[in-house]
Order: C-alpha cells, then sequence, then structure tokens
C-alpha cells in the first residue's frame, strides 16, 4: 500500500472513530418506569428477560434507572454513590449481566446520573446530616458540610461556594464548583464506564448547577451518548393553553446544550408541551412561524430527544402526562421526525403498543431519518398535520381523511392506525 493511501486510510479511521454516532441514528428506550423499583424479583432481572424484544425493535440505547444507593427506593435521593449493591432494582451483579446482556445484542446502556444533591450519611457536630460516605472503604466520595453549597444553609457550614444554579430542597445540595467533588465524580463516572459497563449517561435535574460544569464532565468521561433533564414551564396563555411560540422555551434548551459544550442532547420538552396539545384538535400548533417544527428540533435537532411521557411525566407520578388515547400519534410524530427518539417503557410493553412502535422505528431506520432529517410541513390545520420527511417518508397525524393531492401517487402506506398513516417512497 502507498504512503499516500495509507495516510488517507489512517485519516477515514480517526475521523470514523471520533464520529461513532454518525453511523447510526440513535433510537433511546426508557427501561423503566416509577414502580420497577418494586417488582419481585429484581427489575434488572426482569429487564434482561425482555432485551431480546429491545434488540429486535430497533433500540440502541437503554436507559437504566440510578444504580446506586438511594435514600428513595426510585434512586433519585443517592448517598453512597460506589454501593451498587443496596439498590432496589438489583444488585451490582445482576446490573452487569444486564448490561452484558444489552451490548451481546449490540445495544448501549446509559446510566441516570443524580449528582446535583446527595443524602448523608451521618450528622455532624451540630447534629446536622452534612457527612457523607461515598460506599468504599476508602476515602473515594466521603465528603463534609464544606462540599455543600454554602447558600444551602439547612446542611452547610458557609465555607462552600454559592450554588451555580436552582436549589434543590429535599437534599444537600453538592458544590460542583469544588474541584475535588469534580474530580472524584468523575472519577465515579469512569468507573461505572470500565467497571459496570455503560456507555452513556443521563443527567438529572441539570438545572441544579451550571451547563458549565455538565461539560466539565463530559469532557473527562467522553460518554457514547449524553442527554440532560433540563425541565422548565413552556409558556401559556391567559386562557391556560399553552402560548403557540414557545421560542423562549427552546432557546433555553438550546442554550443549556450549547453552554454545556455542544456534545450533550437534551430532552426536548418544548416538543412534548406543544405535541400533546396539537393533537387534541390543535394541530395548527406543528409548524412555527418560519414552517419548521416548534420544538427544540425546529432549531437544534442534533441536540433534542424526543419524547411522549417519562417516569416524572407519565407512570403513576403522572405530572404532565400525553393523551393516553393518542400516544402512538406522538410515536408517529417523533419516530418520523429530526432529533433521537425516545421511547418509555410503559408504552412499549405494558400498554400493549409494542407492533405500533416498533414499526414505526423500522420505518425510520430503512429511511435513514436521523437527528438533522428535513421536514417540509405540507399542512398544519386543526384536524390535520401532514410533514414530508427527507422526501422518502410522510406522515400524517389527525382525523382528517380528505388529503387532497398532498401524498404523491410513488408513496405508498407503511404503516396506519387510528388518526395517524405514514408512507414510504417506492
Amino acid at each position: 500500500m502507498s504512503k499516500f493511501l495509507k495516510t488517507c486510510l489512517s485519516s477515514f479511521l480517526i475521523v470514523f472513530a471520533f464520529f461513532p454516532a454518525l453511523t447510526t441514528s440513535t433510537i433511546l428506550l426508557q427501561g423503566f418506569n416509577w414502580e420497577s423499583s418494586n417488582k419481585q424479583g429484581g427489575w434488572y432481572n426482569t429487564l434482561r428477560n425482555v432485551v431480546p424484544d429491545i434488540a429486535n425493535a430497533g433500540f440502541t440505547h437503554v436507559w437504566l434507572p440510578p444504580p446506586s444507593h438511594s435514600v428513595s427506593p426510585q434512586g433519585y435521593l443517592p448517598g453512597r454513590l460506589y454501593d451498587l449493591d443496596a439498590s432496589k432494582y438489583g444488585n451490582s451483579n445482576e446490573l452487569k449481566a444486564l448490561i452484558q446482556s444489552l451490548h451481546d445484542k449490540g445495544v448501549k446502556a446509559v446510566a441516570d446520573i443524580v449528582i446535583n444533591h446527595r443524602t448523608a450519611e451521618r450528622k455532624d457536630s451540630r447534629g446536622i446530616y452534612c457527612l457523607f460516605e461515598g460506599g468504599t472503604p476508602d476515602a473515594r466520595l466521603d465528603w463534609g458540610p464544606s462540599f455543600i453549597c454554602k447558600d444551602d444553609t439547612q446542611y452547610s457550614d458557609g465555607t462552600g461556594n454559592p450554588d451555580s444554579g436552582a436549589a434543590y430542597d429535599a437534599a444537600p445540595d453538592i458544590d460542583h464548583l469544588n474541584p475535588t467533588v469534580q474530580n472524584e465524580l468523575s472519577d465515579w463516572l469512569n468507573w461505572l464506564k470500565k467497571e459496570i459497563g455503560f456507555d452513556g449517561w443521563r443527567f438529572d435535574f441539570v438545572k441544579g448547577y451550571s451547563p458549565g460544569i455538565t461539560k466539565i464532565y463530559m469532557d473527562n468521561t467522553r460518554p457514547d451518548f449524553a442527554v440532560g433533564e433540563l425541565w422548565n414551564s413552556i409558556d401559556y396563555d391567559g386562557n391556560g393553553k399553552p402560548a403557540y411560540n414557545q421560542d423562549r422555551h427552546r432557546n433555553e434548551l438550546a442554550r443549556w446544550a450549547g453552554d454545556a459544550g455542544g456534545n450533550v442532547a437534551a430532552f426536548d420538552f418544548t416538543t412534548k408541551g406543544i405535541l400533546q396539545a396539537a393533537v387534541q384538535g390543535e394541530l395548527w400548533r406543528l409548524r412555527d412561524s418560519g414552517g419548521n417544527p416548534p420544538g427544540l428540533i425546529g432549531i437544534m435537532p442534533r441536540n433534542a430527544v424526543t419524547f411522549i411521557d417519562n417516569h416524572d411525566t407519565g407512570s403513576t407520578q403522572n405530572m404532565w402526562p400525553f393523551p393516553s388515547d393518542k400516544v402512538v400519534q406522538g410515536y408517529a410524530y417523533i419516530l418520523t421526525h429530526p432529533g433521537t427518539p425516545s421511547v418509555f417503557y410503559d408504552h412499549l410493553f405494558d400498554w400493549g403498543k409494542k407492533e405500533e412502535i416498533s414499526k414505526l422505528i423500522g420505518i425510520r431506520g430503512r429511511n435513514g431519518i436521523g437527528e438533522t432529517s428535513k421536514v417540509e410541513i405540507l399542512a398544519a390545520d386543526a384536524d390535520l398535520y401532514v410533514a414530508k420527511i427527507d422526501n422518502k417518508v410522510i406522515t400524517k397525524i389527525g382525523p382528517k381523511t380528505d388529503l387532497g393531492n398532498l401524498i404523491p401517487a410513488d408513496f405508498k402506506v407503511s404503516a396506519s392506525g387510528i388518526d395517524y398513516a405514514v408512507w414510504e417512497k417506492h
């Protein structure tokens, strides 16, 4: 082989290795709900039994629950971060076996990372719970009150840095401006990668610390995939309905992703809020004033993770649920549009929607629809939404059946159900 060809091949391999996400479109499954920690026999074992179904459906990544010891069974009030055997979802060996089963099927595992706050193991001399235990025989993550944000006066001794984000009342706010915190949490994250097998991160409650902090953890751990939960309210009109223009809300998400370094995605709460209002007879909402999708996918699709519901908005918490009779319409939208779609476990396995969702995932894969696919919105009326994606797929949502001449003759129906249909170009 000539020196020139060797150099070209070497350069190609370097580029190929640095941009693995460009080779395949990511499709995420949230692999748990709010009640999963109560599952008899353990959630990790339960989920391991359906790994073949997950892989066959076309998912590339599974988001798993917080893995560490926690005061709350769901894992969102973590304490001994290295202690995975105290998790209510199962022990560390069961978790490793689950991840290995996923890897054997070519599916990657995403850990739910809860680091904004942390519960303490013991009280200090003041009688305040602020002495942390890492879960190892050594001193890793064994912190005291100086590691708590100084303005978290309920727990802090006043010597830490001010909180760089929003307060969290249920547990001590960790001082992420402290270099020891950054180094030891980065070490823990890399341990989750190397020893446990995780490939990526879902960062919980990212508004609790500055986006620059997320960038530090991203740079120090280089995950295969990462997404942050920045959940703030969308804008509402005086009549209690969502405002048509949600630019402020989606720009906030875009700004966070950019300030966090640009390599981490954000859950597209804007699209969720608009979509669940739109499917209730207001499909005109799905086209913004510039003729584009109105959520984060309309301005920064590469950094948008779209979803219908999760363990907070749906499940037994039901804080902000998608209309239950229109869930598949929602999936017809997010699984054929730009961004990275995330499917909720309940919808796939508990609601009997696996066949419909799998068919939509298949259409996405066959046509190479990905994070930055091009959307041409052909109609956005109260009872009808029609969009062409990459000139390969057409998606229709809404009860209207008279589509006029919107569907070209060379497009054939590949999937359909109540008030939705998807055509592929033939």
